[in-house]
């Protein structure tokens, strides 16, 4: 019941305090909290996707390309690809490459990465051919079209030394054949040789017919 004196005073019994909902600031809070993780979250994510995308863009063909072709856009397609190293990335031809001039020295499949070592310009391709007959073990086992390597022969003479014969010299062609003794294994090499190569070609075939040929390559 009011006092009824109060009311004629004009004071009346004081107001109950206003309780603030406390449970639901702690609840916004946790909403601030939770849409900061989110972006972060998502921040963080990005960034890992970004670091990630570490390929690379090289060329490969886009038909079958016999040996000759002179390279164009139209040949090659683009490709992404996920290398282990620069090194091995560095073996075929890069997308931002310039193909004015290149030719290619070995038929190439469809969808064949382009080696590096494929193409090279005219004037690598107009190079003179020398047949040489390496014995099993004087050569890497993986020797392929395209390295680079150097001539040496080893005289039969013991007591004669080792001779270069020619340096940086491109592989043509790889085959398998069988030596005439002995069953032993050896590998018919074809090299290619610059204009500049060719007046050590008389002392070269001298050397090897009283030696054996050496091939030691470069690194691809």
């Amino acid at each position: 019941m009011v006092d009824s004196s109060a009311v004629r005073s004009g004071f009346a019994a004081p107001s109950t305090p206003t309780v603030r909902n406390r449970k639901a600031r702690w609840k916004d809070g946790r909403l601030v909290l939770g849409v900061l993780l989110v972006a972060i979250t998502a921040l963080a994510g990005a960034k890992l996707l970004a670091s990630a995308d570490d390929t690379t863009t090289i060329y490969a063909a886009d038909r079958d390309l016999p040996a000759g072709t002179k390279l164009t856009t139209d040949d090659l397609t683009t490709v992404r690809v996920r290398f282990t190293s620069n090194e091995e990335a560095g073996r075929y031809v890069d997308a931002a490459a310039d193909l004015k001039g290149l030719v290619v020295v070995r038929a190439i499949g469809a969808g064949e990465f382009m080696p590096r070592q494929a193409a090279v310009t005219q004037t690598e391709n107009d190079r003179t051919e020398l047949p040489l007959s390496i014995a099993a073990g004087r050569l890497p086992g993986d020797t392929a079209v395209g390295d680079q390597v150097d001539v040496w022969v080893v005289p039969k003479d013991a007591d004669q030394q080792a001779k270069k014969l020619w340096d940086t010299i491109r592989v043509v062609q790889v085959d398998t054949v069988k030596g005439v003794a002995g069953g032993s294994a050896r590998r018919q090499v074809l090299v290619g040789l610059d204009p500049a190569d060719l007046p050590k070609l008389p002392a070269a075939l001298a050397a090897m017919s009283t030696g054996e040929p050496v091939l030691v390559r470069r690194g691809r």
